[in-house]
């Protein structure tokens, strides 16, 4: 019996396989965090670093540079001293993946951190491509890394929200926190009380 062209190329199409939206999606577990006394503890850290394919000891590296803090890796978890926000911790996860995790040639997480000649590179196992690890601004411009005074006025930008809604900012060691500020958003604040690392601000309009 002689198929038809429709029928020969609907048989075709079924035989061809591609990914789907589902098989390429790419799922960073969202960082469990609670506070423990005056510590911070992420409880999946194991589980998050085995989903990027990165070393432990870099992925701790890089959120003790970015919360400005001491910790250490206690079996799958990760402890920091101090008190930290979960949307904080996943905001920063969230940029270790897209500089040292998804290559910007495809967009995909198949790839892999070497060294060539003292120079860190992102080589990607799915297109091929390679490219030198940026380097983050740092979360605080430098005019704002000085240690803050009650009543010194500034301009600041929420890089992320509290579970009160405020804007939060991180000084360094200290956590700031703006009424009414949208992450992304700049506003001019003045600093009316500092207790321990966390400071209490006025908006200015």
């Amino acid at each position: 019996m002689t198929q038809s062209y429709e029928d020969l190329l609907k048989k075709a199409y079924t035989n061809i396989t591609e990914p789907t939206e589902f098989e390429d999606r790419f799922t960073v577990p969202a960082a469990r965090v609670f506070i423990e006394g005056k510590t911070t503890v992420l409880e999946n850290f194991a589980e998050i670093a085995s989903t990027l394919r990165r070393d432990q000891d870099h992925l701790m590296k890089h959120l003790l540079g970015e919360l400005g803090t001491a910790g250490k890796i206690d079996g799958t978890r990760a402890i920091f001293s101090g008190k930290f926000e979960q949307e904080q911790i996943n905001s920063i996860i969230k940029g270790y993946v897209d500089d040292y995790v998804i290559c910007s040639e495809c967009g995909k997480p198949d790839t892999r951190l070497v060294k060539t000649e003292r120079v860190l590179m992102l080589q990607c196992d799915a297109c091929g491509g390679h490219r030198p690890v940026r380097k983050r601004k740092a979360t605080v411009e430098s005019s704002e890394g000085a240690k803050p005074t009650e009543g010194a006025i500034m301009d600041v930008t929420p890089q992320f929200l509290s579970k009160r809604g405020d804007g939060v900012v991180k000084l360094g060691r200290y956590t700031m926190y703006v009424a009414n500020a949208k992450p992304g958003q700049t506003v001019k604040v003045k600093i009316t009380r500092i207790a321990g690392t966390i400071i209490f601000t006025e908006r200015l309009e």
